[in-house]
């Protein structure tokens, strides 16, 4: 998402504001070069780990069609919509070029995934399979979904609502979540198995 001046939102929990370009390299650097960070950001591994790994792919074109977004230039939005959209039809993952995602995304599995332009996410998210993060609505156009840094998401996971999730937060598959988690915690949604004779 932009803000005013063309950056973006760094942290989460200590909002800075950062060159969006330098945004753009760095979550290249964590994202398709090296998780550990390790590894200087080189524009020539990047392509060449592009190239030749089906999931680098979606990174690079995701973080480039966000980066694209901030332009201030009509038509770089333009075909940041269509990178999007393009990339939804061929991994099944409708992630918003309008949230702010820190750098060291993880996607485990792209099917069903649906993150709104409302979102600011911290780092080292990770995400799996069919969880859904936004608003309740589209008629509230004020609110934000805020996630801290280094949360482990389950598959199959809701989390609606202007609500905020504090850093190295855990969240179990097929949780429910619409109110605020502190940081540090485990969510799950206590759902019994119900078993019964077909008799």
């Amino acid at each position: 998402m932009s803000t005013g001046d063309n950056t973006l939102v760094k942290n989460t929990s200590d909002v800075h504001f950062i060159d969006p370009y330098e945004h753009f390299k760095e979550c290249l650097r964590l994202e398709v070069l090296n998780k550990d960070g390790k590894k200087k950001f080189s524009w020539l591994k990047i392509l060449h780990r592009v190239l030749f790994s089906y999931k680098k792919k979606y990174y690079f074109w995701w973080r480039l069609a966000n980066y694209m977004h901030t332009r201030p230039s009509p038509r770089m939005r333009k075909w940041a919509r269509r990178i999007n959209h393009k990339l939804l039809q061929k991994y099944g993952a409708d992630i918003s070029i309008e949230a702010i995602i820190g750098p060291g995304m993880k996607i485990n599995h792209y099917v069903g995934i649906i993150v709104r332009a409302e979102c600011v996410i911290g780092r080292n998210v990770k995400l799996r399979q069919n969880t859904t993060i936004g608003r309740k609505d589209s008629e509230n156009i004020t609110g934000k979904t805020v996630i801290g840094d280094n949360v482990d998401i389950g598959a199959h996971t809701c989390i609606i609502g202007d609500i905020t999730i504090g850093n190295n937060t855990t969240i179990g598959a097929a949780a429910f979540v619409n109110k605020d988690i502190p940081e540090n915690s485990v969510v799950y949604s206590d759902k019994p198995m119900i078993i019964r004779s077909k008799k």
